[in-house]
């Protein structure tokens, strides 16, 4: 029953929502600039705790050619 006791709890919810915010909004607005419509769908409809947003950020947007 802890774990019930955790996920609605005030506080967790803020933190998680703190945490969760700034990745999904860097990660939604690359993927838009980069017009990459599949993930962009992707981050905005999946919640993942920012798992999924770090690894896109991380792994899978496109990199800008140096000149």
């Amino acid at each position: 029953m802890a774990i019930f006791e955790l996920i609605y709890n005030p506080w967790f919810i803020t933190l998680v929502t703190l945490w969760t915010l700034p990745w999904k909004g860097v990660a939604l607005w690359k993927s838009a600039k980069q017009k990459q419509k599949a993930w962009f769908v992707v981050l905005l409809i999946v919640n993942t705790l920012a798992i999924l947003e770090i690894i896109y950020l991380g792994f899978f947007q496109k990199k800008k050619k140096r000149k």
